[in-house]
């Protein structure tokens, strides 16, 4: 039987929450479920009758489509299960929804579904009806075999766009060209057979671009080794070697890479992106790559526990109100910047603050070339001691004879072709199944449980994330470790029947994590997960017959030889096609309320960056609240160590000289990290490349430029790269409103993050001024040399910087960098509310000129401050006043001269709306 509650305001029931509950439950139960889901103060509720306004004209109900992940039914079924002490059964489940009573409300019809009456119907039917959005597959699930003895034509169609139902429908991409359909092909025929369908998609999963990076792995012109091992590895290695002490832990080899915090502890940091599923469900891709990045760090080493959350979101203007299209006919309409702003913003903060992990750094970039795709990064901090047990805990492996475990949520479709679709530009194929939502109240059960518990009692040998390609992918990366693996697919856990196997083994539902269980721990990590309500199932062992089996009810429906499903894919080398550098456009000046330089206060003081607390540098400083480029946390409670994190991101100059838009981005990383205290020989980073058409020679020169910049400047600061992530089609190929093809491509961008440890928190520096009278210094870029960096030059000054944080000789500082020194001494007043007056000489109040540092020192430290600055680029150029007032000049001559409290609602303005 189908019950339905309804909650509303006693105020205003213009706007009802439903729960639809399919299970037979009595007067007396649905009672108490009622009871325990209102407010009794504020909140009116009603069992199986409406509950609406005395007036209104229409009402329209929105909810999820069958199989899309309802976070607050799930949880709301925990409640019920806890509450009456019974079990939701196989075909039995709870579903929300909402209905409005004469209101607009704008729905994604991918993942939503929504019925509208007008009053007489509604009167008519009493109230909306009842529907329960279950999942029903009429298709009777089986294992196909795929004909690959056909034309090269043929092969291309099924490459491209997925194997063909006997409706003559398609499945959806593989994401492989020619070159890799001949190599199965020619792999088949020597095993004398067609592949059978999971074959051929577990092949696509484990060689897609998003998995094995082969734009930066294969050969490049002269570049044999490619871009990742020669330019990104390869100065990583250079610097291990270099360095006296050991920094650098598991890196390029893990979930995620770490550096040594202090004798005890190693910090693993890892940033992902998320761009192709938030262009078609903002919030469902920014809540699941928020999660997906949790587990990467739940999953590094033997489990390292989450510490920090971060984000950045590249997006178009969010008052463009031109249209776009996926189809031709114009029915495919694409959401509007605003509404990915709206939904990523969302997401972030859902998967942050229900997973108990602070969010405090993050930075925002508009551009309206991502209007067809944004780009969406999200990263995680872990903290995991060196040793447990005795045994480093950056060192795990998958033994044969290991239990194949996974635990957390359950698989279902959404997710197939995740890791395929987001290998690929987006177009009118993009399938509607690649969209997920997270659930983080679940992986934070599982996660405390294995971080906190199982873990330090040694249960398991390895752990890993089901991220992209679900288990396909896990369990084939854990057996290299073993060897091999056999995989039993009728026991992986489902959301509803009817999956076929190649689903269940591809299927990138959230919330899951693989482990290698010795037969001898499972009864005792068994009873553990199940007292935390931690779902966990064996679904197979680890072997070492070097082949990957996996059968379905005893029968064999994949048989695929390891060396070949990790190696067997084909290099194909590229040439890049040189491109001239361009002249920079010197932008106009800017003000405060610029997209790109203005405050983002909207966003974080929704995002919790006190929960844990750890929290040191704050996102935002000052009692103008000013977002800052660095915030630092201090995850060891009883140590006085911190972790200072920050990035650096140029897309506006990749067009220019993508080179020269790498090492700004690495400069700027490392001297937002040093401004705040970090030490340079305590900084590591990681670079995330999001590049637009990359089968294109000149965007591939592009790529090719960027990754030298990494490769020269990293090596010059003596700051190895410990991760990383590629994302390479960033492009819409779609239509305009008249129906005209078009292509948006994004900028070519390059995210360089940087993470640092802090000796003494206790000597970091916010960029909020503290008294007036104090002296206001420019150190490093005393010209206008805008597009040339000097890192040797450069990281003497950031030494020589330290040195004067660790003698406490700095008041505040500020790293210049967007907008210039004038936006950076804006900024520096309006955190403090304090005046200044500066007089800048020859300087260019708006340049952007790499290595700059402002900051502000006690008068009497003068002398010692200017002694020990003796041999450095540095200039007096001012102080800080008891006045309301910025007045920048040059030469005398004033500039600006702008009221504080204007200047304050200037930097405010944009989003004040918010």
């Amino acid at each position: 039987m189908i019950n339905r509650i309804e909650v509303a305001n006693k105020k205003n029931q213009n706007n009802v929450f439903v729960y639809t509950i399919d299970k037979n439950l009595n007067a007396n139960q649905l009672k108490k479920i009622t009871d325990a889901l209102t407010n009794p103060v504020i909140q009116t509720s009603s069992i199986n009758k409406p509950l609406f306004p005395k007036k209104f004209t229409w009402a329209l109900e929105v909810g999820f489509l069958p199989g899309v992940t309802d976070n607050v039914a799930s949880t709301t079924k925990e409640i019920i299960e806890d509450l009456l002490k019974i079990k939701f059964h196989t075909g039995e489940g709870i579903y929300t929804s909402q209905i409005f009573f004469d209101q607009k409300k704008l729905i994604n019809p991918l993942i939503q579904r929504m019925q509208i009456k007008d009053k007489q119907q509604f009167i008519k039917d009493k109230g909306m009806d009842k529907i329960a959005p279950k999942v029903i597959l009429k298709i009777k699930p089986k294992t196909d075999i795929v004909n690959l003895n056909v034309s090269d034509e043929e092969l291309i169609k099924i490459g491209k766009m997925g194997i063909e139902n006997k409706d003559g429908t398609r499945r959806g991409p593989l994401a492989l060209d020619l070159t890799y359909m001949k190599t199965i092909q020619k792999y088949f025929q020597k095993q004398g057979r067609n592949p059978t369908d999971i074959e051929l998609e577990s092949l696509a999963q484990t060689w897609s671009e998003h998995c094995k990076h082969t734009i930066f792995a294969d050969p490049i012109d002269d570049v044999k080794d490619g871009l990742f091992k020669t330019y990104i590895k390869g100065a990583t290695e250079k610097i291990v070697k270099q360095k006296k002490k050991k920094f650098c832990f598991s890196v390029f080899h893990d979930n995620s890479g770490a550096v040594e915090f202090d004798k005890d502890y190693l910090i693993t940091h890892k940033i992902e992106t998320h761009n192709s599923p938030s262009a078609l469900d903002p919030y469902g891709g920014a809540i699941t790559g928020i999660v997906g990045v949790n587990r990467d760090i739940i999953g590094f080493g033997l489990g390292a526990k989450p510490v920090v959350n971060l984000y950045g979101f590249c997006l178009a203007s969010p008052s463009i109100k031109t249209n776009l299209y996926k189809d031709e006919k114009l029915t495919q309409k694409m959401l509007s910047p605003k509404r990915i702003m709206d939904g990523v913003v969302a997401g972030v903060n859902s998967g942050g603050n229900c997973s108990g992990i602070p969010t405090p750094q993050g930075f925002l970039y508009f551009n309206n070339r991502y209007q067809g795709k944004p780009l969406v990064f999200v990263g995680t901090v872990g903290l995991i001691l060196k040793k447990i047990n005795r045994r480093p805990s950056y060192q795990k492996k998958a033994r044969p004879g290991d239990l194949i475990v996974m635990i957390g949520g359950r698989v279902g479709l959404d997710g197939i072709h995740g890791a395929t679709f987001s290998s690929e530009a987006l177009n009118t194929g993009s399938p509607a199944t690649a969209v997920q939502i997270g659930d983080p109240i679940t992986q934070k059960k599982f996660s405390d449980a294995i971080v906190k518990e199982a873990r330090d009692l040694n249960l398991y040998h390895s752990i890993t994330d089901n991220g992209a390609g679900g288990l396909s992918c896990s369990v084939a990366e854990m057996a290299k470790e073993s060897g091999g693996c056999e995989v039993d697919l009728e026991k992986v856990p489902l959301k509803y029947l009817g999956l076929a196997p190649w689903q269940i083994w591809i299927s990138e539902s959230q919330e899951r994590m693989t482990l290698a269980v010795p037969k001898n721990n499972w009864k005792k990590f068994s009873s553990l997960m199940k007292k935390r309500g931690v779902e966990a199932t064996i679904i197979g062992k680890f072997t070492c017959s070097g082949r990957c089996l996996v059968k379905h009810h005893k029968k064999t429906v994949m048989d695929v030889d390891m060396e070949f499903l990790h190696n067997g894919l084909p290099t194909r080398p590229m040439k890049t096609k040189k491109i001239p550098l361009k002249l920079k456009i010197i932008s106009p000046k800017k003000n405060l309320s610029h997209l790109n330089l203005c405050s983002f206060e909207y966003i974080s003081q929704q995002y919790d960056h006190e929960v844990q607390g750890t929290s040191v540098i704050k996102p935002l400083q000052g009692k103008g609240r000013v977002n800052s480029e660095a915030t630092v946390i201090k995850p060891v409670l009883n140590s006085k160590k911190g972790v200072v994190l920050s990035q650096g991101l140029y897309p506006e100059d990749s067009e220019v000289d993508s080179y020269y838009m790498a090492a700004a981005s690495i400069d700027t990383a490392i001297r937002n990290a040093v401004a705040t205290g970090a030490d340079m020989e305590k900084i590591a980073l990681l670079d995330n490349f999001c590049w637009c058409s990359a089968n294109d020679p000149e965007k591939l020169y592009q790529l090719k430029q960027a990754a030298k910049g990494c490769f020269d400047y990293a090596l010059a600061y003596g700051t190895p790269f410990i991760s990383g992530k590629d994302s390479m089609f960033n492009d819409f190929n779609g239509y305009d409103e008249k129906g005209r093809p078009i292509k948006i491509s994004v900028p070519p961008t390059l995210l360089i993050s940087s993470i640092g440890v802090i000796n003494d928190v206790l000597k970091t520096v916010s960029i909020d001024v503290k008294f007036p009278d104090d002296l206001i210094y420019l150190l490093g870029g005393l010209d206008n040399a805008w597009q040339k960096i000097n890192p040797l030059k450069n990281k003497k000054n950031y030494q020589l910087f330290h040195r004067l944080i660790e003698n406490q000789l700095i008041s505040s500082a500020i790293s210049v960098t967007r907008g210039g020194l004038a936006i950076a001494l804006e900024k520096m007043a309006i955190s403090a509310m304090l005046g200044i007056e500066v007089d800048l000489k020859n300087l260019d109040l708006y340049l952007e000129v790499q290595g700059r540092i402002i900051f502000t020192i006690n008068p009497q430290n003068k002398n010692k401050v200017e002694k020990m600055m003796k041999k450095y680029p540095y200039l007096l150029i001012g102080k800080v006043v008891n006045k309301d007032k910025i007045i920048i000049k040059k030469n005398k001559k004033t500039f600006i001269n702008l009221d504080l409290q204007k200047a304050l609602m200037s930097y405010k303005s944009t989003f004040k709306n918010y």
